[in-house]
């Protein structure tokens, strides 16, 4: 007797070679077209005038600020967000409350609303007419058009991606681990460090790097608080805008083929993360 069940499955779920074939070469044209050539045309129009004339560019002082300022911002903005994301996934992985599908949302809201929309709630907040505004000038606190607001701006389009990596991981673990050091004798503290981070470790660095690269590459929020003072307050993506604006093509692909060069280094360490995190989660389920 056939089995009608496990036919039409069969007939779902399988395609002859030419159908394969045809999505593959759709999805690699796809990738070569709108991935790859942009990224070999960065690269190849950077060296366009050879070496030196590249070294040179990222050596002009207003080059190397907003390499600094981009440096800078991400190293704070990343590890704020660590913090934040562990204890938002913690609380809502490891406990019931009120009020924890709103959390949730709130994570996800910078994922639906759009950066340049978030760079003007900060003017609304702390611009010059707003009721803050004229309190922080009289204080001599300066917040937009300074390293403060671009900091604010990209925390704010940067801190769901730690959280939601590891929402889903500390869910799947459950708390069994928790408890049983607990039983054990362990204070908060102590099963923090000793379990929880040790089992999360491989997801949290896989957090760290996304939303690494989302802060050095963040470009509308900041634009907008930045004000675009040169060698002040611009990152590597606003100074880019500004030399590709005044045709130094040499200069903006330059400083392009570097932010190309990190984003390049944090694919190969999240795919490395990645086979290893999947290994991970392999093991948990299998447990």
């Amino acid at each position: 007797m056939v089995d009608v069940t496990s036919l039409t499955r069969s007939t779902a779920t399988s395609e002859s070679p030419l159908t394969r074939l045809a999505l593959i070469g759709l999805a690699l044209g796809f990738l070569v077209v709108f991935l790859l050539l942009p990224l070999v045309a960065v690269f190849n129009e950077a060296l366009r005038n050879g070496l030196g004339t590249l070294v040179t560019a990222l050596q002009e002082p207003d080059a190397l600020a907003a390499i600094r300022l981009t440096l800078l911002v991400a190293a704070i903005a990343v590890p704020l967000n660590v913090v934040f994301g562990i204890a938002a996934a913690w609380a809502i992985a490891k406990f019931e409350f009120r009020g924890k599908a709103f959390l949730i949302t709130l994570i996800d809201l910078p994922f639906s609303v759009s950066p340049v929309i978030s760079g003007l709630v900060y003017v609304l907040l702390f611009g010059a007419g707003s009721v803050l505004g004229p309190w922080l000038k009289a204080h001599g606190i300066e917040i937009l058009f300074a390293v403060p607001g671009i900091v604010l701006a990209t925390i704010f389009v940067t801190f769901p991606f730690v959280a939601r990596e590891l929402i889903p991981l500390m869910q799947e673990q459950g708390t069994a681990d928790e408890e049983a050091a607990l039983s054990l004798g362990a204070n908060g503290w102590q099963t923090f460090w000793r379990v929880t981070l040790p089992n999360i470790r491989w997801g949290l660095l896989y957090g760290v790097l996304l939303c690494n690269a989302r802060a050095m590459g963040e470009f509308g929020a900041v634009s907008v608080v930045s004000g675009h003072i040169r060698g002040l307050t611009n990152t590597m993506p606003l100074h880019i805008e500004i030399l590709y604006n005044e045709y130094n093509f040499a200069g903006a692909f330059a400083v392009a083929s570097l932010l190309a060069g990190l984003a390049l280094v944090t694919l190969i360490l999240k795919t490395a993360i990645e086979l290893r995190y999947a290994g991970q989660l392999s093991a948990a389920r299998g447990h």
